[in-house]
């Protein structure tokens, strides 16, 4: 099978190229500049330059595969909204490209947001929160009522493993800037989370089987205390761990709510269906390593 992959030198995206040609599929991958076409080419992939904003160079990479693995995001959260119009865009645009083929299309999506304070499960559907503007479900829901298969793969909020440079890396930052590892309250709120190498399967699985039978969750862990998280982190970084009340953790974690959020998800449903089981070391043991220390 031959897979268009965008995002194809990114966090996830890296990891599922070499996923998908080790299982033995062709890729051809989407990357920004010449430096990342290079090292793209370098796993074995063959390489198609553009971005998320070359509607007709998604389309051409589109036509020219079997089917199609979007991962690309661009998670600068200054422009957020202007990013999820980009990613909508884009989704409609590969869509375009497959209509009347009967070749897959898989989007990336979340669970954060699917049942906070509840165990979210593929059953929950994903509704528009304006708040969080990333309709990239909405928008493959829209292309599946025109008769392309569309399907979705959420991640979990974290999606780690060494080198990881989302909301683990966030929080290590957080706390080396204010001196303290910190959780609200008992810090009994919990995240799903998946190493990125067991999510890179998910999608491979999920991409030979048609991307039908979704939504698909790459979690590997449906509940992780987030103080257990914060008490790694102090131990690594010999800080105190500290509770803090909801008022004084707004100022200290900003920007970053998820600190806060309460959001479990399983994958049962995915497990049984893709014949997937997760084989990395979970998120605990996995932060507990100098690698994601080191400055």
């Amino acid at each position: 099978m031959r897979v268009f992959v965008t995002g194809a030198t990114g966090w996830v995206g890296s990891a599922v190229v070499s996923d998908l040609i080790a299982a033995g599929h062709q890729v051809l991958g989407l990357a920004r500049s010449q430096e990342k076409a290079e090292a793209l080419a370098a796993t074995g992939a063959e390489v198609l330059l553009g971005s998320l904003q070359d509607l007709a160079v998604l389309k051409e990479g589109a036509a020219r595969s079997d089917g199609v693995i979007h991962t690309a995001f661009n998670h600068d959260f200054s422009k957020f909204a202007e990013n999820c119009a980009d990613d909508q865009r884009a989704i409609e645009a590969l869509g375009a490209a497959l209509e009347g083929t009967n070749r897959p299309l898989l989007v990336t999506s979340g669970t954060a947001l699917l049942a906070p304070g509840q165990m979210a499960t593929e059953a929950h559907a994903a509704d528009f929160d304006p708040s969080w503007p990333r309709a990239s479900e909405l928008a493959a829901e829209a292309l599946r009522a025109r008769g392309i298969r569309a399907g979705v793969v959420r991640l979990p909020p974290s999606v780690h493993g060494h080198g990881d440079h989302g909301f683990l890396a966030t929080l290590i930052g957080i706390a080396r800037e204010k001196g303290i590892s910190a959780y609200i309250g008992e810090g009994m709120n919990r995240w799903s989370a998946v190493h990125r190498l067991d999510t890179a399967r998910v999608f491979r699985l999920a991409i030979e089987h048609g991307a039908e039978g979704g939504p698909f969750h790459a979690v590997g862990e449906d509940s992780v205390v987030f103080r257990d998280i914060a008490e790694v982190i102090g131990r690594r970084l010999d800080l105190p761990v500290v509770s803090l009340s909801p008022e004084d953790a707004a100022a200290h974690f900003g920007w970053f709510r998820f600190a806060s959020l309460d959001v479990p998800a399983s994958s049962d449903r995915t497990q049984a269906r893709l014949g997937w089981k997760p084989e990395q070391d979970g998120l605990l043991a996995d932060l507990d390593h100098p690698a994601y220390f080191g400055r």
